[in-house]
């Protein structure tokens, strides 16, 4: 059985295969539109940025 899914960018059908060498693009094009986007963190992976951990000042070492 042959998977198919969607170019992430430009939504065309690619086969998941050994045939498919810029899976899951469809070809090099949307494969650096992609990394492009990476780039210009125009994407990103949800988390914490560096602001909100405290800072070394901001912690109260009264309380200890």
């Amino acid at each position: 059985m042959t998977t198919i899914v969607k170019c992430p960018t430009c939504e065309k059908p690619v086969e998941w295969s050994e045939k498919s060498p810029y899976r899951p693009f469809c070809c090099e094009r949307c494969r650096l539109i992609d990394l492009g986007a990476w780039a210009a963190e125009e994407h990103r992976i949800p988390g914490r940025t560096p602001a909100d951990f405290p800072q070394q000042g901001d912690i109260d070492d009264s309380q200890s």
